[in-house]
Parts: C-alpha cells; structure tokens; sequence
C-alpha cells in the first residue's frame, strides 16, 4: 500500500484531507507497527518451517588435558604388540568430528508445520490489515467530528455577530424611547451568553483537532489544519444489511484471520498425532582424534584414527505416560475455540454493519426532518425579527426564537456529518476505502 505523507514542515501550508490523515496515522501508528513485526516474524517462521527437510551439520572440536595416574600403552620390541601400562603422567587428547542427521519420517509433523506457518502467515497479515482498517476508522470519525465541531463555532460566531445588531438595535431604539433599560440589558446578556456559548464551540472544536492529531501521532496541533469538503449528503438507497454482511464476511480481515486460524488448527491436530507415529531417521559421522601418550606423529594419528560413520536411526513410540494423547486432546479444544471465534468475529461483523445501517438510516431521517425544521425557524425568525422591530413582539421571543433556529441548524449539522460518516462506513463494508 502506497503512503503518501505530508511533512510536517508544510502542516501550515497545506490542509489535510481524509485520505491523508489516514495514510499518515497508518505509517506511525505504533499499533500498527507492532501488527507488521507480528506478520514478519511470522514470515521467518514460514522459511524455518520451509527447510526443515534438509540435513543439518555439526562440526565439532575437543581439547583434554589429563593428569594422575592413567594408562599408556607400550609395544612390545619383539612382538610388535601393545600393551597397556599405568602410571602417573599427564597427557593431552584432540578430537575432531563432523556430523549430519537427516529426517526421513516424522510422522508428517514437517509439512503439517509448514502448511500452520504458513497459515498463520495469512493470519498475521489479516491482523495486520484490521488494525489499519481500524485505525482508519477511528481516524475517519475524529476527522468529521473535527468537520462537526468546526462548523458549529461557526454557526456560533454568527449568532455573536446576530446578537450584537440585534443589540445595537435595541440601544438605538432606547435612545428615542422605544425599548427600556431593560431591554438593552437582556440583549447585552443575550451578546454575554452567546460569546460564552462560541467560546464553547470553540473549545470543542480544538479538542476535537487536538484528539485527531494524536491519532496521527502528531507531537503538536500548532499550524494543523484540515480540508472542509463542501459535500452536501447525497440521500441515496442504502444496501440492505445483510447484502453488505455477505460481502464483508468474503473480505474482511477480522473474519479472514479468525478463518485461517481455524484452518491451521487442523494442521496443529495432524502435528500433535505425529508422536503416535514412529521417527526414522538419517545419520552419518566423520572423526578423528590424537593422543599424547601415542609415540606416533600428529599428522600420523589424524590419518590413523579417521573413523566413518553412517546410520539409520528408527524411534517407535510405545508409552509416552499419555502426552501424546492430551497433546491431541489439547490441539482439539484449540480447534473448537478457533471455530468459536470465527463464529464471533462474523456475529461481532453483523452486528457493526447493522449498527452503522440504522445510524445512517436514523441520520438521513433526521436531516431531512431538521432540514424542514431549519427553513421553517429561518421565516418564523425572519418575521420575530420584523415583529421585535415594530415593537409588538418581546425580547423573550425573540431570544425563544432565535434559538429554536440555532437548534434546528445544529441539529441539520449533526444528521448530515453523522449521515456521511455512516455511510463511508457501510461503503468500507462493501470494500471501498475510506478517503
């Protein structure tokens, strides 16, 4: 997968879309990170598994030095025949050696253990694709809480600015004698309460920003900024949840790792069953020594004393004290634990893809409710506002007014961000990325 990073040199110059964060958070995300070793150790365990056919070879050396009483032997002028005195004296040995041992039957334990590396090579890689896709997620839905937050600062900017003409309205009105004390000071309260309910938003808004970078593993939000799409929600048939479950449960990694772990169990249970067969294997030596208490040269005695060695070598398992037995017992409960997981990882899939139907069902019912909502307040704004003007309508309704308007536009913000954000989340099911 291809990362494209924003250095963070060019933060102030540039904002960052989705698909940038994203792609950012993934390259430093320590979880993700510790996913990827997890999949390359795995890698090493599939090559380890891979040769485990081949022979091996030792080389070996030993040095020994001897001291007390201690046999020699001594050859007869006559005779030529040795024969073996003792005496106190030191001595000194040297010995050499090569050896090999070829597997030749293990009861099929090697390819079993290939085909499990293997097989937990997938599972890894599939771990390692969930906790970006995870990431990923977590990153999309503090972006549009971030989009969410920004907008209603704005909106809360602009009722401050609503607030101060209305004010300066009022005092106007004050000066010819249209609107009392008391007028001016609910309206000056109404400019108070505002700015305290901007500063809000606007606190809401940094902690929202502040909690996207840490994502991203940012060391600082100064000069972070994000791209605002002017995307208005697109109300379109939504797939049915079932439909979507069909095809995320075919590509999912949640469900694929949980799979393949299942799989790898039946080779883990053929691994197990291995001790029940017996062992036949390969071996072969070569070895020579030299003695200091031989009166023959060194050279002479490595010629003298090379041995050869080649064998067979069978182990038939007859009593174990039952550790072969439960170690099949063992892999079987694996077995049916790996079935229930993958039996949870689909319900736990199901459950995440309905969640995100409705919500997104609930959003789009809510926008479009609100969205009434908002043109209706907007002309019963308009018309207070004319009303309040004239005098025949109170700064209580007014104010009652305006924030009935101001909970309509929220309320519109809300069900369209969480309507977009559902829905990328139910395209992400259906396979497509999120950006």
């Amino acid at each position: 997968m291809a990362v494209g990073v924003i250095p963070l040199g060019s933060m102030a110059q540039e904002s960052w879309t989705l698909r940038q964060c994203i792609d950012y958070a993934i390259s430093h995300n320590i979880s993700v990170k510790q996913s990827e070793n997890a999949a390359e150790q795995s890698n090493v365990d599939v090559n380890t598994a891979k040769w485990a056919r081949l022979p091996n070879l030792n080389a070996g050396a030993e040095q020994s030095f001897n001291w007390g009483r201690t046999s020699r032997p001594v050859q007869d002028t006559v005779t030529k025949v040795y024969s073996s005195v003792y005496e106190n004296a030191s001595s000194r040995g040297t010995n050499f050696s090569l050896s090999t041992n070829v597997p030749l039957f293990t009861g099929f334990s090697i390819p079993n253990q290939y085909t499990l590396a293997k097989l937990n090579l997938k599972a890894a890689t599939a771990d390692l694709e969930k906790a970006k896709e995870d990431l990923a997620v977590n990153v999309a839905s503090a972006y549009v809480q971030v989009l969410y937050n920004q907008e209603l600062s704005k909106v809360a900017e602009e009722q401050v600015l609503l607030s101060k003409e209305q004010l300066s309205r009022i005092e106007k009105m004050n000066e010819v004698g249209k609107a009392s004390p008391a007028e001016v000071a609910e309206a000056r309260s109404r400019v108070a309460q505002d700015q305290m309910s901007a500063v809000q938003a606007k606190n809401n808004y940094q902690l929202s920003l502040l909690e996207l970078t840490q994502l991203l593993e940012l060391s600082t939000m100064e000069g972070f900024s994000i791209a605002a799409p002017d995307v208005q929600p697109k109300f379109e048939v939504l797939t049915p949840p079932d439909e979507i479950f069909l095809t995320a449960a075919s590509n999912k990694p949640s469900v694929m790792a949980a799979q393949y772990r299942l799989e790898g169990s039946k080779n883990n249970i053929k691994i197990a069953q291995s001790g029940y067969y017996p062992k036949l294997s390969l071996n072969g030596s070569l070895g020579t020594n030299y003695y200091s208490t031989i009166t023959s040269s060194f050279s002479k005695q490595m010629e003298d004393n090379f041995s050869k060695y080649i064998g067979l070598s069978l182990n038939i398992p007859l009593f174990d004290r039952f550790e072969t037995r439960n170690r099949v017992r063992a892999a079987r409960l694996q077995q049916q634990n790996y079935s229930l997981q993958l039996d949870n990882a689909k319900k736990v899939l199901y459950k995440e893809i309905q969640q995100a139907w409705y919500n997104a069902l609930a959003a789009e019912s809510k926008y479009q409710s609100s969205d009434v909502a908002v043109s209706a307040n907007e002309e019963a704004f308009k018309l207070m506002t004319q009303k309040f003007e004239n005098g025949k309508a109170t700064a209580i309704e007014f104010n009652e007014s305006k924030l009935n308007l101001m909970k309509s536009v929220s309320d519109r913000i809300q069900a369209k961000y969480e309507y977009m954000f559902r829905t990328k989340i139910l395209d992400f099911y259906k396979g497509k990325p999120i950006e």
